[in-house]
């Protein structure tokens, strides 16, 4: 989900790893929180109501911890500074974060579609089935404030761990709802089947969460481009100044909270390397107060003299063109 990194401070490098592991790591915090609690209470209500659609919700609920516990260490690992092995930080462990929860879901999906199948030829009378409606409605109303705080968190730091699992946590919301559908029609209509229906549909969405999960964190894994909105703020910012002819080869990608940016600047050539230097200093500070959490490589070319340089396999334009 594309990020609004024009009008506002939002998005990946907007924040500086620490202020960006504040906010991310209260959200990661709750987010176990409420996998925990949710976990430990729908297994006993499952344990009292037999009900499927109610398992189908807990199975849900532990691959939910598993996630928010990855992520929860995810960023902030992520957060911590370049080393001698990581000259680019550790950004992406987010992106494998993010992989990892796809594939949680996944097998989610697939064990729930097995349950949903067998119960559906097999329906099961559902068992306390007060328990069962209450438990899922304390599941909503605690998910539905986790979602607050990771929206809040994905919107200050554009974290694609935090998005993959508030996109989890939103399927779940929905899926609750399901279960509690599936749970009244069983026991107050007498229709066992809607039980197994319930867990189905659970199964089939879970299926769509994993999919945008897994095409987010492979979007960072895959260095694609920040959105297009980003990229023309970055030149605003970047060409802010008369001394500056041109801007060309901008490059940009996102690592977890971090940014990397990269591009040439045009300057007039009868200018001395000092003189060259203090503007590509000016340049960076701009950026950096947009972006502290930004990673910057300027390249000066002294305008209409500069000869071709630099791999054309990495060159955008040329390989559109030989494809």
């Amino acid at each position: 989900m594309p990020h609004d990194f024009a009008g506002s401070p939002q998005g990946p490098g907007r924040l500086s790893p620490k202020e960006a592991l504040s906010h991310t790591g209260q959200a990661t915090a709750a987010s176990v929180a409420v996998a925990l609690i949710l976990t430990l209470t729908k297994a006993v209500v499952w344990w009292m109501s037999g009900s499927v659609a109610l398992l189908a919700s807990m199975a849900d609920s532990l691959l939910d911890l598993t996630a928010s516990l990855t992520v929860y260490l995810s960023v902030r690992y992520a957060a911590e500074p370049a080393d001698a092995e990581h000259r680019f930080g550790h950004g992406k462990a987010e992106a494998f974060a993010g992989i990892m929860q796809a594939i949680f879901v996944a097998m989610s999906a697939v064990l729930l579609l097995r349950e949903g199948v067998e119960h559906l030829f097999n329906p099961v009378e559902v068992r306390a089935s007060g328990w069962a409606i209450a438990v899922m409605g304390l599941s909503i109303v605690m998910t539905l404030g986790l979602l607050v705080v990771q929206t809040r968190a994905v919107k200050e730091t554009g974290s694609v761990a935090v998005e993959g699992d508030r996109a989890h946590y939103f399927s779940d919301l929905g899926a609750n709802a399901v279960v509690i559908v599936g749970i009244v029609g069983a026991t107050v209509g007498g229709l066992l089947w809607l039980d197994a229906v319930a867990a189905l549909a659970v199964s089939l969405w879970l299926f769509w969460t994993a999919w945008g999960v897994a095409r987010g964190a492979g979007d960072q894994l895959m260095d694609r481009e920040l959105p297009d909105e980003a990229r023309e703020h970055i030149r605003r910012l970047a060409g802010d100044d008369p001394r500056i002819i041109d801007i060309h080869e901008l490059r940009t990608r996102a690592s977890g909270p971090l940014i990397h940016i990269q591009f040439h600047l045009a300057l007039d050539p009868d200018l001395t390397l000092s003189e060259a230097h203090g503007i590509l200093v000016d340049c960076e500070r701009r950026l950096m107060d947009a972006y502290p959490a930004a990673d910057i490589l300027i390249h000066p070319d002294p305008h209409g003299e500069a000869e071709p340089h630099g791999a054309e396999f990495f060159n955008a334009e040329s390989t559109s063109k030989d494809a």
